[in-house]
């Protein structure tokens, strides 16, 4: 259960506004639905704000639709941190689910950017060390949580893809590349303009089995894409529709509503 739930965590991280460079509070609302081969599974709701170099976000997950017959996992997650030029700098971490009786709960801290501490509920099993890759000191260096991992910061659309992401989700280090595929225009309630789409490349990097056949196809033959809109005016792009292909079928994040408020 506990790496459904990080696996969770990370597909709907693509899903959430965070932080803006401003001068004056501001605040930002998000609502999602994650459907897979049409059908509706879960829905998300967030909301953000920042002031004075800060930002906090929270939010909350629910299954939806059929998925509720089988999983009727519910969860919150927050992240904050502070904003140091284009950089976000994340301080905090944590979600908590529940799936039926079950709860499990990620919380991580951060000193300048680099992992200190990680807790999880519950405490995962003992690897085999001939088939899991350990995570060392180095790979906790300069990290994003799964919140804040799919933020970007950039002068303009023309910039937002092209770079390369680190994350950590409270157990695997990963690296998401971002390659510029396309731009186009979008309207949803709170929103109605350009937007980006870069295609996301996957990389375990620490904190995994070897051979497991998810990451292996998220890896080597997945098809991920994310469209990426403003925030306002401040500089910030956040994800407004995701597609993830997996070995039975393509989920499908899209933003009901995606909104700066004033």
């Amino acid at each position: 259960m506990l790496r459904s739930s990080h696996a969770l965590a990370a597909l709907l991280a693509i899903a959430f506004p965070s932080a803006a460079t401003a001068a004056s509070p501001q605040s930002f609302k998000g609502e999602y639905t994650v459907s897979f081969l049409g059908l509706s599974i879960a829905k998300s709701t967030f909301s953000s704000r920042y002031e004075n170099g800060a930002y906090a976000i929270e939010g909350s997950v629910t299954a939806a639709g059929l998925a509720k017959l089988f999983d009727d996992t519910r969860g919150t997650v927050s992240s904050k941190g502070t904003i140091a030029g284009k950089k976000m700098v994340p301080q905090a971490f944590r979600a908590d689910y529940t799936s039926g009786k079950k709860a499990s709960v990620v919380d991580i801290r951060f000193a300048n950017g680099t992992v200190t501490s990680t807790q999880v509920v519950p405490t995962p099993g003992k690897r085999d060390p001939k088939s899991w890759v350990p995570i060392s000191a180095g790979d906790l260096a300069s990290v994003l949580d799964p919140m804040a991992a799919t933020v970007i910061h950039a002068d303009s659309l023309d910039q937002v893809c092209g770079r390369t992401v680190k994350f950590y989700d409270g157990e695997m280090r990963a690296n998401l590349t971002l390659a510029y595929a396309s731009k186009g225009t979008i309207s949803v309630p709170g929103y109605k303009g350009d937007t980006v789409t870069c295609r996301m490349g996957f990389e375990p990097v620490a904190g995994y089995r070897k051979g497991r056949k998810a990451l292996n196809y998220l890896k080597n033959r997945s098809r991920m894409m994310v469209t990426f809109a403003p925030l306002g005016q401040t500089g910030v792009y956040a994800p407004i529709h995701a597609t993830v292909g997996t070995q039975i079928g393509t989920l499908t994040i899209s933003a009901g509503r995606f909104e700066a408020v004033q």
